[in-house]
């Protein structure tokens, strides 16, 4: 049993939640301060409980601590650093979740099935398990953090109404289920989207290395790469989505790993020309300093020609841009 006292709030009897598992019948829930964990099956079918005032010391939130809640509507977690297998698990009523910038690892099954719920937004998430959102009818967007790492097998499927994702260009998102058959395994992260047609990249560091890019053919094509997806998606069968995007996904970071290698080689060998060509100004110089002195506009041209003829002048402008590339 939970350690918990009871308050009056507008006529409203509040359950304070202190720890262990709460009382069935409870419908408002104050989680108290000193409460840094809610705890496993802590609100595990409390299925009257409609409302729960949590705070910002709330570190992670326990196995099934809200399990067939079922007229649950809203809560807010932006301090909670982790959410646990089957927390919210068959939450049917749920519509909204605050996630905060602290939040990592979102577990199997966490919010299966909470059909009510519409958006995502997910600043912080690293690992998202399997079967974490299946068949929330009703979300339509969601936006990932650039830190994500993991996405598990089946996390979205079912999720007919999913139009939009934003994610991170990063290879190897996807997990296969292991326990499966190898001969019939393929990637069903977002099996049964049907309306997904709609993928943007989060995160700036493909737009800084595109740009960095030296050649605007080179820029070019990876640019229409980037777009290509949301030209195939709509086009793509539902059970498709995942392995079309991931395969996308390669394409962009093989094609931006090749001019990347084709970028550094133009430097290496821009470098080589511009230390051929100061080694060779240098020479010159030394040949002046033992002529008879000249004048000043003289010496000038003399150096402007030979920057002109050695290839100096050339490489600055065209190799100094090279240099730096995000």
């Amino acid at each position: 049993m939970a350690d918990h006292a009871d308050e009056e709030d507008e006529g409203v009897n509040v359950f304070v939640y202190m720890g262990g598992r709460a009382p069935q019948h409870v419908t408002h829930v104050r989680i108290d301060e000193s409460v840094e964990a809610i705890e496993e099956n802590a609100f595990n079918g409390c299925e009257h409980l409609v409302q729960v005032e949590t705070h910002d010391g709330i570190r992670s939130v326990g196995f099934r601590a809200f399990y067939n809640c079922r007229l649950l509507r809203r809560i807010n977690l932006r301090s909670a650093v982790e959410i646990d297998v089957w927390a919210f698990n068959q939450c049917e009523h749920l519509e909204s979740v605050e996630f905060g910038d602290k939040l990592e690892t979102i577990g199997a099954s966490a919010f299966y099935r909470c059909h009510s719920l519409q958006h995502l937004n997910l600043p912080s998430i690293i690992t998202i398990g399997r079967l974490a959102f299946y068949n929330c009818k009703a979300l339509t967007d969601i936006e990932f953090s650039e830190r994500l790492d993991k996405i598990g097998t089946n996390a979205f499927s079912g999720c007919d109404r999913l139009e939009r994702i934003a994610i991170p260009l990063k290879r190897d998102l996807f997990t296969l289920d292991r326990s499966a058959d190898r001969s019939w395994q393929r990637y069903e992260q977002f099996d049964g989207c049907h309306q997904l047609k709609t993928v943007d990249l989060v995160g700036g560091a493909h737009t800084k290395t595109v740009s960095s890019l030296h050649m605007e053919k080179w820029r070019t094509e990876v640019e229409e790469e980037i777009h290509r997806i949301n030209q195939v998606l709509p086009n793509t069968p539902a059970d498709d989505k995942a392995e079309a995007i991931r395969q996308w996904m390669d394409a962009v970071l093989d094609k931006m790993d090749h001019y990347k290698g084709e970028h550094y080689r133009y430097v290496k060998e821009g470098i080589t020309l511009l230390e051929l060509a100061l080694w060779k100004a240098r020479l010159d110089e030394k040949e002046d300093s033992g002529r008879t002195k000249k004048a000043k506009i003289d010496v000038d041209s003399a150096r402007k020609e030979r920057r002109i003829t050695c290839g100096a002048d050339v490489v600055i402008k065209n190799v100094l841009p090279f240099l730096k590339l995000n």
